[in-house]
C-alpha cells in the first residue's frame, strides 16, 4: 500500500511500514508542513495514498465518504505521543489485512477499529 503520514503522526512508524512493504512519503518530505490540509489532502490523492493522520479535520465520513478517496486512517487516542502512536500504527499494521483498508474510512482507538467501506 502507498501511504502518506501527516505531520502529526511520527515518523518512527516508517521502518515497521516499510518492512512490511509498504510505500511510505511523509508531509514534511514534500514541503507540506504547516500547508492547509486541502494541500495535503490533494496530494495523498494525486499519489493515490492512504492517509494516517491524528487531524480531526478528516473525521467527517460524509465528506470523506468511503469509496471516495485512496483511504484514511484517523488516530484517536488519548494520550497520542510519538510512542503510543507508534505503538499502535505498528500493532494494527502488524494485525489486520490492511489491503483490505483502500478507499476506506478507518478510525482507530487505544482498543477500538472501526472500518467504514463503501
Amino acid at each position: 500500500m502507498k501511504i502518506k503520514l501527516d505531520e502529526n503522526v511520527t515518523t518512527n512508524v516508517i521502518p515497521v511500514l516499510k518492512k512490511l512493504g509498504h510505500g511510505v512519503q511523509t508531509t514534511s518530505e514534500e514541503g507540506l508542513t504547516g500547508k492547509p490540509d486541502s494541500e495535503i489532502w490533494s496530494a495523498a490523492q494525486s499519489e493515490e495514498r492512504f492517509l494516517i493522520t491524528q487531524d480531526m479535520d478528516f473525521s467527517d465520513a460524509r465528506k470523506f465518504a468511503p469509496g471516495t478517496h485512496h483511504g484514511i486512517l484517523l488516530l484517536r487516542l488519548h494520550s497520542p505521543n510519538h510512542a503510543a502512536i507508534a505503538s499502535r500504527v505498528t500493532e494494527l499494521f502488524e494485525s489486520e489485512d490492511t489491503e483490505t483498508w483502500k478507499r476506506c474510512f478507518v478510525l482507530a482507538t487505544e482498543h477500538k477499529l472501526r472500518v467504514l467501506r463503501q
